[in-house]
């Protein structure tokens, strides 16, 4: 009895504070602006009189350098100049100019730019590698020394004479990138996944790829050579408002969704069904991710088992395309449904959570963790050095194919020509094979670069996962619809230890079967949104079904006190 009220109080806390912020947020919107709605303004005209200053210094910057380009090099060297332009056209000739007025006027001095990148956390090579890690290829040895951040800093220099200063942030979710960006934080680059990237490309907000990113004739456009032929075929299939993907979008990392589990506590058919998220066999024995969409789709998932897994539904002609349609059902009917699910699991689960679930399962902690194949890889590889076998599931109901990928912003980019050059090239060196692999190795997830003609990307699949020459229990594993046009090639086979094919190679590159399952997250509009955040609210702070009449006043009691309180602030400010 004392737990339940300690419960109800804290849900009603709980929703105190939301309401709380809900008024807030309402009187912000309002003529007469509240406190906060003051703050949030300073906060914007602050980012936005920030951006406006770096803008401004950026082209004074650069028109200072195009004039000493002007008086030192002449007519004499104006062909010389438009022809080391003309690879890149319109975005590299912002770069060219600043390049050569470094070696022209003798002084020294280096043309710079500054680039503001947003990425996820723990989400590139930061280097400091020990040289025990070395990744001994045929080709050559890999490591990572510095950050790959410093690696394109001091690339960048060298290639192209300009110094680029990167100013790296991170975020933790999709939802709370969208946040930063609507609060004011300014970033010329920024990777969320695609169903945020369809967002920003709806609300036209993306600065498109330069026609120069995309020419194969460079050798330093790594990541139109070496982007996988089965990704692009993706980005290049799926639009926006009649734009495809991939004229925003430059691909960085992509996986599947499913269960990491201790075999030895789960069967493999309840790890592969997102029903095992409310299954009293395994109370307290779950985790679930701590993000609106993620939670949802799994719940879907559960909800509509019987109706993906029928042999009828399985067999549509359309099938593909009816099942993003029930992957992403977004009904006031199937909202309340998935609410009601999502209190189930909340009832049932461990904890939700974002990072901790890997930790959780090495430990011991849970026996099964949603999550991204990515981290399912870096989870079962922290296992095995401690002699912890975990394997990876992917439901029978449907996986959501996600993909993390490169954008600019216009409110950081804007038409600033050196910026976008700078942009594009940190994508392009983050595609480089050896880079990719860097990447790869420290973080687990698989890369959206297959490599091209370079095989250093496969062989390097195959050093991770290839079987020893004396092992007997191998199977054969073909990857080849990944790394070429022809799904059915032989040349992309790996022969692992037989357990790979339901861990880190199953995860890290899934199966065709599996991948025929999958479904993209589409974006939800203003309307959507609205009711999903609404029914998230309630599953994340309390149940709904279980707020007892005198928890709701506690509740309404609280919001009067903030209204009042907030008018009493009005009132002072008029005088």
């Amino acid at each position: 009895m004392k737990k339940d009220l300690y419960r109800i109080a804290a849900a009603a806390l709980c929703g105190t504070l939301l309401c709380g912020s809900m008024v807030n947020a309402a009187y912000a919107a309002s003529d007469t602006q509240t406190d906060a709605a003051y703050a949030e303004d300073d906060v914007r005209e602050n980012a936005t009189r920030a951006a406006s200053d770096a803008r401004e210094n950026a082209t004074r910057a650069a028109s200072d350098a195009q004039e000493d380009v002007t008086r030192t090099t002449g007519d004499t060297n104006e062909d010389e100049t438009r022809t080391k332009g003309e690879l890149q056209q319109d975005a590299t000739h912002a770069a060219g100019d600043v390049q050569e007025t470094g070696s022209a006027d003798g002084s020294g001095n280096v043309p710079e730019v500054t680039l503001r990148v947003c990425n996820w956390e723990e989400y590139i090579d930061l280097g400091d590698w020990d040289e025990e890690e070395t990744i001994d290829l045929e080709s050559g040895d890999i490591i990572g020394v510095n950050s790959m951040v410093e690696d394109f800093e001091e690339w960048y220099l060298e290639t192209y004479g300009i110094k680029v200063n990167v100013e790296y942030s991170t975020f933790g979710t999709n939802e709370d990138l969208y946040n930063m960006l609507t609060l004011g934080d300014v970033y010329d680059l920024v990777c969320p996944s695609e169903y945020m990237i369809m967002k920003l490309m709806a609300e036209n907000q993306l600065v498109p790829l330069s026609d120069e990113f995309f020419d194969t004739a460079d050798e330093n456009n790594y990541y139109i050579n070496g982007v996988s032929p089965y990704i692009r075929s993706i980005f290049e299939a799926n639009e926006i408002n009649g734009e495809a993907w991939a004229k925003y979008a430059a691909g960085y990392m992509w996986g599947i969704t499913g269960i990491v589990y201790n075999p030895e506590l789960v069967t493999e058919e309840d790890a592969s069904s997102w029903k095992i998220l409310n299954n009293p066999a395994y109370y307290r024995q779950v985790t679930i991710k701590d993000n609106v969409r993620d939670s949802y789709f799994a719940a879907l998932g559960a909800l509509k088992s019987d109706l993906l897994t029928s042999e009828e539904f399985l067999q549509e002609a359309d099938y593909q395309k009816r099942l993003e349609q029930e992957m992403n059902d977004t009904s006031p009917e199937t909202i309340a449904l998935v609410q009601d699910y999502l209190q189930s699991v909340k009832n049932n689960a461990y904890s939700f959570e974002t990072d901790s679930g890997k930790a959780d399962m090495v430990t011991g902690k849970v026996a099964a963790n949603y999550q991204w194949s990515g981290d399912a890889v870096y989870t079962m590889d922290q296992a095995d050095e401690d002699d912890f076998t975990l394997a990876f599931a992917v439901p029978v109901e449907s996986t959501n194919i996600y993909f993390d990928g490169w954008v600019m912003l216009k409110s950081g980019i804007g038409d600033d020509a050196a910026k976008q050059h700078a942009a594009e090239a940190f994508i392009n060196f983050n595609s480089r094979p050896d880079n990719v692999i860097r990447n790869m190795y420290y973080i687990g997830y698989t890369s959206v670069i297959s490599g091209g003609e370079d095989e250093r990307i496969f062989e390097y699949a195959d050093w991770c996962y290839g079987a020893e020459e004396d092992e007997e229990d191998v199977a054969d594993y073909n990857i080849g619809y990944f790394f070429t046009e022809d799904e059915n090639s032989e040349d992309y086979v790996i022969t692992a230890p037989a357990d790979q094919v339901k861990r880190q190679l199953f995860a890290q590159y899934p199966s065709q079967e599996a991948i025929a399952r999958s479904s993209i997250m589409v974006y939800f509009d203003d309307a959507q949104n609205e009711a999903i955040n609404k029914m998230w609210i309630s599953v994340r702070c309390f149940n709904i079904n279980d707020m007892p009449v005198w928890g709701w006043g506690l509740i309404i009691l609280a919001v009067a006190a903030i209204i009042a309180m907030l008018a009493s602030k009005r009132r002072r400010q008029s005088y």
